[in-house]
């Protein structure tokens, strides 16, 4: 797997060995990244990160810092060989916990978050329970919650204060984007593409 783009354009990442990770496709993360520019000093939060791959490319692209979650520790080595390899340790954080428990305590990470990049397993059940336990972080209003899953999981339209914005769809792969809404803000329609 390499980066696609900015400051580490090309480069090669290591990633762990068997079917415990499931990376992003390169056409699912060229749409992802773009629909999200700019990346320029924003604040990134990689939960299931596995190799890092996501986190990796925000930074390529300019984030100004990235944390990330993985509880595995095969994927914990590869992603500290990966962010050493690119000189990224100075502007990262490995939170060794696990998903979703370990939100709780996420709360600095999580409160300067602009955007919360969520690929979790396939079939829905963690990406609801994710997503409920973001609804009480101290999320600020910009975040965006970016989940990756697979278009037959049964994803909530909303969780607490967390609301779909909209859905792209890639073949099986879904990702669907979310924002945290104050109280009183109408849930969003959900707008698929």
């Amino acid at each position: 797997m390499r980066v696609i783009a900015g400051e580490y354009r090309g480069r090669r990442l290591k990633t762990p060995e068997g079917r415990g990770t499931r990376p992003t496709s390169d056409r699912v993360r060229e749409s992802l990244f773009m629909v999200l520019e700019p990346w320029h000093g924003t604040s990134v939060v990689d939960l299931y990160a596995g190799s890092g791959a996501l986190g990796i490319e925000a930074l390529s692209r300019g984030a100004a810092r990235a944390d990330f979650v993985e509880s595995s520790r095969d994927a914990i080595a590869v992603l500290r060989d990966n962010l050493a390899m690119l000189g990224a340790t100075d502007r990262t954080t490995i939170w060794p916990l696990p998903l979703p428990a370990g939100l709780g305590r996420m709360g600095a990470p999580l409160a300067r978050a602009d955007v919360i990049l969520l690929d979790p397993p396939y079939g829905g059940e963690q990406a609801r329970e994710c997503l409920e336990a973001l609804a009480s972080a101290p999320l600020h209003a910009g975040c965006r919650i970016v989940l990756e899953h697979h278009g037959k999981d049964d994803v909530p339209e909303r969780a607490g204060r967390i609301a779909r914005i909209d859905t792209r769809k890639y073949g099986e792969t879904h990702v669907s984007f979310y924002e945290p809404r104050e109280a009183g803000d109408p849930a969003a329609g959900g707008r698929e593409a």
